[in-house]
C-alpha cells in the first residue's frame, strides 16, 4: 500500500529498505548452506567411497563459503535484491534461474582452466544448483507468510511540498511502492489541504507530532534542509528524540535508485556528492584498481591482437575509411585524451553536423559498425588508453570537451564527474539504457555520482559481471 488515508492499528515491524533487502540475502544464504548439504548427501550416495559424515561434511566445508559467496556476488549483479524484483514472482524466478547458470559456467570455467580437475567433485554442482533452485524459489514464494510479522509497509511523513517532494512520492511510487505506506505531507498552515502528487498535505510544524504519534510514523523524509523553520526544526528533533528515523530526499532517493539526485541537492551538495571516506586510514582500493586495470588491459590486448586481423578486415570490406577512429575525450582532473575505437561509423560522419549524440538506430552507423557496438568490440582499443593511464576499466564514460562544455551550462555539478578517472564501462552504462539527449546524460550522471561516492572494489565487480552479461547477450548500443 503507497498511500494510507486512514490510520492502521497493526503492531507488526515497519522494516527499513536494507533491513528488508538483508532478510532476503539471508533467507538465500540459509537456502545455499542446505543445498550444499543436500549436494554433499547425493554425492556421497552416488559415490560408494564416500560417506556422509561429519568429517565428510568438514572436508568439503570449502563449498559452503565459495558458493555463498558466488551466489552473492551474482545475485547482486543481477538485481536479486532489487525489491520490485522481490515482489514479482516471474521476475525472481527467471533471476534464480539466470544466476543458477552462471553459477554452472562459472564452475565449469574453474574446472577446465585447473590443472588437478579430480579437486572439484563433477556433479556436485549440478545437484547443487538444482536444490538451490528449488530452496530459493520456495524462500522467496513463501516469504510473505514467513515474514508475516515483519512485512508491515514503513509509514513515512514527507516533510516539504517543493518540486523535490513530488519527485520523492514518484520515486517511491516507481521503485519501492510496497515497501512504503506515505500518510502524507507536512507543511505550511496555508498549504493544508493541498493535493501533492495524489498524496494531501495534511498539516504544519505544529502537528508534526501529532500525526507521527496518530499514524506509528516509522521515519520523516526531509526534502530541504537548508530552508527548514526553527519550528520545523523543533518538531523534527523531537519526533528523531523519539526514535524516529530522519533521512535527507537525496540520500533516500539515492538508496532506493542507486543514483544521486543532482538537480535536488542545492546546499546540501556535500552530503551527497563527497566521496564516503575512511577516516584517514590507508585505502588500498586506489591501489588494488590500478592493478586490476593493468591486469585485465593485458587479458584485453592478447584479445585486440588476435582479433585485430579479422575485425580490421571488415572494416575495411564495409565501408570507406580508416580501421581506428581516434577522438578527443576528457578525462582525469578535466584533461583531455586521444580514446580510441574501431570505425562504426561511415567516413566524416560529422563534417555536416558536428559534435552530436549517436542515436539509437543511426544511420551513420555501418553494417559492420553496428556488430561491433552491439558486441562493444569497438571499444576494445581502449586497452591501450588504460595501459597508458588515460583511462580505468570502470569508471564515468568519458564524454567529449563540446558535450561537457554545452552539459556544465546546464547540469548542475556536471564536472564533478571528472574528479575520477574515466571508465571503459561504468556504473551509468550497466544500469541505463542507451541515452542521446540531455536529459539522458542528466539520468547518468546521477549514476555516475553515485559510483563516485560508492566506489569500491565490489561494486567494480559488480558493474563487470554486468558488463559481461550485457557483452553476452549483445545488448550493447
Amino acid at each position: 500500500m503507497f498511500f494510507s488515508p486512514t490510520p492502521s492499528r497493526s503492531r507488526r515491524l515497519q522494516l527499513r529498505f536494507s533491513e528488508r533487502k538483508f532478510l532476503l540475502a539471508l533467507g538465500d544464504i540459509i537456502a545455499v548452506v542446505i543445498s550444499v548439504l543436500i549436494a554433499l548427501f547425493v554425492w556421497s550416495l552416488a559415490d560408494p567411497a564416500r560417506t556422509f559424515s561429519l568429517e565428510f561434511i568438514l572436508s568439503e566445508s570449502v563449498w559452503f563459503v565459495v558458493l555463498a559467496g558466488l551466489w552473492l556476488l551474482l545475485a547482486r549483479a543481477n538485481d536479486f535484491y532489487d525489491l520490485r524484483v522481490a515482489s514479482s514472482l516471474r521476475k525472481t524466478l527467471r533471476r534464480l534461474l539466470t544466476i543458477t547458470a552462471q553459477t554452472w559456467i562459472v564452475y565449469l570455467l574453474v574446472f577446465f582452466v585447473i590443472s588437478t580437475r579430480d579437486a572439484l567433485p563433477r556433479l556436485f554442482i549440478l545437484y547443487y544448483g538444482v536444490a538451490s533452485v528449488i530452496l530459493i524459489g520456495l524462500w522467496r514464494v513463501w516469504r510473505p507468510a514467513l515474514l508475516g510479522w515483519a512485512s508491515q509497509p514503513r509509514r513515512t511523513l514527507i516533510v516539504g511540498t517543493d518540486w523535490s517532494a513530488e519527485t520523492i512520492i514518484d520515486t517511491m511510487r516507481d521503485f519501492a511502492g510496497d515497501e512504503y505506506d506515505l500518510r502524507g505531507l507536512i507543511g505550511s498552515s496555508e498549504e493544508v489541504g493541498r493535493v501533492i502528487g495524489g498524496v494531501p498535505v495534511l498539516g504544519s510544524a505544529a502537528d508534526l507530532m501529532n500525526f507521527v504519534h496518530r499514524d506509528r510514523i516509522s521515519e520523516l523524509i526531509i526534502t530541504k534542509t537548508h530552508s527548514l523553520s526553527g519550528e520545523m526544526f523543533q518538531a523534527i528533533m523531537d519526533a528523531y528524540e523519539q526514535g524516529i528515523t530522519v533521512i535527507p530526499m537525496p540520500l533516500l532517493y539515492e538508496n532506493i535508485t542507486g543514483r544521486v539526485p543532482v538537480e535536488h541537492v542545492d546546499n546540501d551538495w556535500a552530503v551527497v556528492f563527497l566521496p564516503i571516506q575512511t577516516n584517514g586510514s590507508f585505502d588500498p582500493y586506489p591501489f588494488l584498481k590500478r592493478f586490476i586495470d593493468l591486469s585485465l588491459a593485458l587479458v584485453g590486448l592478447s584479445a585486440f591482437l588476435i582479433t585485430f586481423p579479422f575485425i580490421a578486415l571488415a572494416v575495411l570490406l564495409d565501408s570507406r575509411g580508416g580501421i581506428f577512429y581516434a577522438q578527443k575525450r576528457v578525462g582525469l582532473n578535466g584533461c583531455t585524451f586521444s580514446m580510441y575505437k574501431y570505425r562504426s561509423m561511415v567516413a566524416d560522419a560529422e563534417a555536416v553536423t558536428g559534435a552530436v549524440f549517436s542515436e539509437r538506430g543511426d544511420p551513420r552507423v555501418t553494417r559492420v559498425g553496428r556488430f561491433l557496438r552491439k558486441t562493444r568490440l569497438d571499444e576494445l582499443p581502449q586497452v591501450l588508453n588504460i595501459l597508458r593511464g588515460d583511462m580505468s576499466v570502470i569508471g564515468p564514460r568519458p564524454e567529449r570537451p563540446e558535450h561537457v562544455h554545452r552539459l556544465t551550462q546546464k547540469i548542475p555539478f556536471y564536472r564533478t564527474r571528472l574528479i575520477v578517472r574515466p571508465g571503459l564501462t561504468g556504473w551509468a552504462q550497466v544500469r541505463y539504457d542507451y541515452g542521446s539527449t540531455d536529459e539522458d546524460a542528466l539520468i547518468k550522471l546521477q549514476y555516475d555520482l553515485y559510483y563516485i561516492r560508492h566506489s569500491s572494489l565490489l561494486l567494480d565487480v559488480n558493474i563487470i559481471l554486468r558488463t559481461v552479461g550485457k557483452v553476452v547477450t549483445m545488448s550493447g548500443v
